[in-house]
């Protein structure tokens, strides 16, 4: 008898793990998508697509030699602050905001980043053109030294943010100068903003909450903005040192 009810205690706590594994599936999946193509897993490898990852669906939005495919926002050229620097898209001097010649609408987008010491950029989505500048329209992950810089005091303005509506949390960016591995997810309203494997920000676009703290902010002085259901993925000219690599995009039915 004690040895039917130690098989049974076995299989009771084997059926819960399998409960358990199918239930967090879709974090891991996550964070193992955020850390593809950061500094630690692939530091021999970047700006290129795995056979999976092909296969998953997942394209390039940067190959590491050419600015092919980007432009400034409200212009067809490139700004000339942005360039290929040692196989990174990089904010050198001058310029302006740049986005993608192509637009999308429910899609996972991962990069890696890094700042320089104080350095401050942004990642925006879903940004329509039109405005005065690319944040009146689109919504933005902050990529910001958490400090080095004013912005980091608060987290509505720190690293991983969706900026001045969301906070992310302490500890999960890392210090200037090294990379950091950022997925965003938008599907339909729900986006996601993950950082270095932490979910850092989850909310619904038009929802009464989202509206709630789009009219208690400055994005009420501007229509469009969060409004577009698809757009121009963007990168933000803030006056500071930024590099960004293993550009992807997969764009979700």
């Amino acid at each position: 008898m004690w040895m039917a009810g130690v098989a049974m205690d076995v299989s009771a706590v084997r059926a819960r793990a399998r409960v358990a594994v199918r239930a967090t599936a879709r974090v891991a999946v996550a964070a193992a998508l955020t850390l593809t193509g950061c500094a630690e897993a692939r530091e021999d490898v970047h700006n290129t697509l795995t056979a999976a990852e092909r296969e998953a669906g997942w394209a390039l939005l940067f190959d590491g030699r050419s600015l092919e495919g980007w432009r400034g926002y409200n212009r067809p050229d490139i700004p000339e602050g942005w360039a290929v620097e040692d196989g990174t898209l990089a904010w050198v001097a001058g310029g302006g905001d740049i986005i993608t010649e192509r637009q999308f609408t429910d899609f996972e987008l991962t990069l890696d980043w890094r700042v320089e010491p104080g350095g401050n950029s942004g990642v925006f989505y879903r940004a329509a053109e039109g405005e005065d500048w690319i944040h009146q329209s689109a919504p933005e992950l902050q990529v910001l030294d958490d400090e080095g810089h004013a912005d980091g005091q608060s987290p509505l303005t720190s690293a991983g943010s969706n900026f001045g509506l969301h906070g992310a949390p302490r500890g999960a960016v890392r210090p200037a100068g090294e990379w950091n591995s950022v997925r965003i997810v938008v599907e339909g309203n729900h986006v996601e903003h993950w950082l270095n494997g932490m979910r850092v920000v989850e909310y619904e676009l038009g929802s009464t909450a989202w509206e709630g703290l789009v009219q208690a902010s400055k994005f009420a002085a501007w229509p469009a903005y969060g409004r577009a259901p698809s757009g121009h993925i963007g990168l933000q000219d803030h006056d500071s040192r930024v590099w960004y690599r293993n550009i992807k995009i997969r764009e979700l039915p």
